[in-house]
């Protein structure tokens, strides 16, 4: 016995509107997606290359363009910053490396100055945090 076959598969066209309605809100979603406010500070790192790094633990401290100081994503003063890292230096098991996240625009003294806070609360290495280079695309001959 034959049963009879009703089915027809993408025999009516495709319905533009369902598609156009879809695009429409990707185009919303992309459009204000970057338009959104995003917490934090903006810090612009230096780019360099082929720099060591640390396998250590470490303690970041984050410095934008004005010279603030940012520590577990509070605004901290030298006074605070450095009772902080004092505790945290008491509590290590392994000496602590300082990582500097400051802005391609602070001052070198305002860098030098937060390392020198660092050294007097235990920490006796710093380094400073950089971007990899853009990588240029090879040269075809």
């Amino acid at each position: 016995m034959k049963f009879p076959r009703r089915a027809r598969l993408l025999r009516n066209p495709l319905d533009a509107t369902a598609y156009a309605g879809v695009f429409f809100l990707l185009v919303l979603f992309v459009a204000f997606g970057a338009r959104l406010y995003t917490p934090g500070v903006k810090i612009n790192l230096p780019s360099a290359d082929n720099l060591p790094g640390t396998d250590k633990p470490t303690v970041t401290v984050a410095m934008d363009q004005s010279g603030s100081c940012y520590f577990q994503n509070q605004m901290v003063d030298e006074a605070a910053l450095k009772v902080q890292l004092i505790n945290i230096v008491a509590h290590a098991a392994e000496p602590l490396t300082l990582i500097i996240q400051a802005d391609k625009n602070v001052r070198q003294a305002d860098i030098i100055r937060l390392a020198l806070l660092a050294r007097d609360a235990g920490i006796t290495e710093s380094l400073l945090a950089t971007l990899p280079r853009a990588v240029a695309a090879p040269v075809r001959p």
